[in-house]
């Protein structure tokens, strides 16, 4: 049997937490979200069914859902470097389409009716709701799942590739809730005055929500997400930019929205103006944004793993396959074939326990670990050891098929002269000082 490598030995960060407070046991932390997202699902849902009617709310409901499928895939996609849990996900979504939307409807609505009575002008106090109003109130309130998150699952919450994914999954469920008012207000505007086909305002709704801007919502919410995903990469020793970072993403956030919002006032031609000059530009930026960082991570797995592997903690060939996804989905397949579903599961969760292992390894790098760092390490490091007989097999033929060349092994495996990072060899890869001298992996 496989002996473990040699750790040393550390006190329980969690040692005077033995007692947690009321709010921090599991079932006000899950209990709490669990009756808000509820009872705010229930009130958006009557509100929603009352403005549309029944038959609205249904033919709504299905032209809506159409692009949520689309929309979760592709951030779900965006993080699969390291996949978060899908709890957070879950959360993210209902908070956008539940108590997000429904903060948005009546603030909306009362701020609306506020300003139509101060100008005795209900024309302007839509315009100007629409503008100044709705963009302030919609992205406050998405922003607060970003935020929940942010807090309470930082463990999750690691880099700009998080923080577009919770933004935008928020952002989803509020702009399916949001459709659904649209699409269903507009089918009963079509039963009334007789609308069809082509013609109807239900499509012509349909077109420019579902079709032409699914991603609008989540655009200007992603800018936030970017904002609490670069506070994340700060020390906590490093509170200014922790707080300005997020605060800056929601203003950008904000003026975007405000600017489609705004777009209708711009003339016969506006919309079609600021989706082509503004919100396509920008939607390519951001996509190419998140690609790119998605890319830096799989190079910051390639470069952070080969101390563990120096170590016996991971395979020779495991820094080159982790930071592949075609090789790691080569082993999930292989995994799956020879052993089966929950074998695939295994090899699954290594992957992304090794990832998370290069995130805080790279994080410790730069100082930015915090003070559970060795904690954290020890709890990954145990978890891939666990499923190290399922997953190294897998791990291996997908080096040996994906590999252009012998992969590398790296020393302490009988193997000299390859380089760490950017620099020589060194068995001390964080300097001549670690920012954690209690640990050192290539301690025997």
């Amino acid at each position: 049997m496989a002996t473990c490598p040699s750790y040393p030995t550390h006190s329980d960060g969690n040692a005077g937490r033995r007692h947690p407070h009321w709010w921090q046991r599991r079932w006000v932390r899950y209990g709490a979200p669990i009756t808000l997202l509820a009872l705010s699902g229930l009130v958006i849902l009557a509100l929603v069914r009352q403005q549309t009617g029944t038959e609205g709310f249904l033919v709504g409901l299905g032209l809506a859902v159409l692009p949520v499928p689309l929309l979760v895939a592709a951030f779900r996609w965006l993080d699969r470097v390291e996949p978060g849990p899908w709890r957070n996900m879950v959360f993210a979504f209902a908070w956008g389409a539940c108590a997000a939307a429904l903060i948005a409807i009546v603030a909306n609505s009362f701020a609306t009716r506020w300003i139509a009575t101060a100008t005795a002008d209900p024309n302007s106090a839509d315009t100007l709701g629409a503008t100044l109003i709705a963009p302030v109130v919609e992205e406050s309130a998405k922003a607060a799942a970003l935020l929940l998150v942010f807090l309470f699952r930082r463990r999750d919450f690691t880099g700009i590739v998080d923080g577009v994914v919770i933004a935008g999954v928020t952002a989803t469920g509020f702009a399916f809730t949001e459709n659904v008012l649209y699409l269903g207000t507009a089918f009963g505007t079509d039963q009334v005055s007789g609308g069809r086909g082509l013609a109807s305002v239900t499509a012509a709704t349909f077109f420019v929500r579902v079709v032409m801007s699914p991603f609008a919502h989540p655009l200007f919410t992603v800018l936030t997400g970017i904002g609490f995903g670069i506070a994340a990469l700060y020390a906590e020793r490093r509170p200014a930019p922790r707080v300005l970072m997020p605060l800056g993403g929601l203003l950008l956030a904000m003026g975007m929205h405000s600017m489609w919002n705004g777009s209708s006032s711009f003339g016969e031609y506006g919309f079609f103006a600021v989706y082509a000059s503004f919100m396509a530009p920008a939607f390519a930026l951001l996509t190419w944004l998140v690609i790119w960082t998605r890319q830096r991570e799989l190079r910051t797995v390639r470069e952070e793993l080969p101390a563990y592997a120096a170590t016996g903690w991971l395979g020779p060939a495991e820094p080159f396959v982790l930071g592949s996804m075609r090789a790691r989905r080569v082993a999930r397949q292989y995994a799956r074939q020879h052993f089966g579903k929950a074998a695939a599961r295994s090899v699954a969760e290594y992957e992304a326990y090794a990832t998370s292992l290069a995130f805080l390894r790279h994080r410790g790098h730069r100082g930015r670990a915090g003070a559970g760092f060795v904690v954290r390490e020890r709890e990954l490091l145990s978890a891939l050891w666990a499923r190290r007989a399922v997953a190294r097999p897998a791990l291996a033929h997908a080096a040996r098929t994906t590999a252009p060349v012998h992969p590398p092994v790296w020393p302490g495996h009988g193997y000299h002269g390859h380089g760490y990072g950017h620099g020589p060899w060194s068995p001390a890869p964080y300097g001549p000082t670690s920012p954690y001298p209690a640990y050192n992996p290539y301690r025997s």
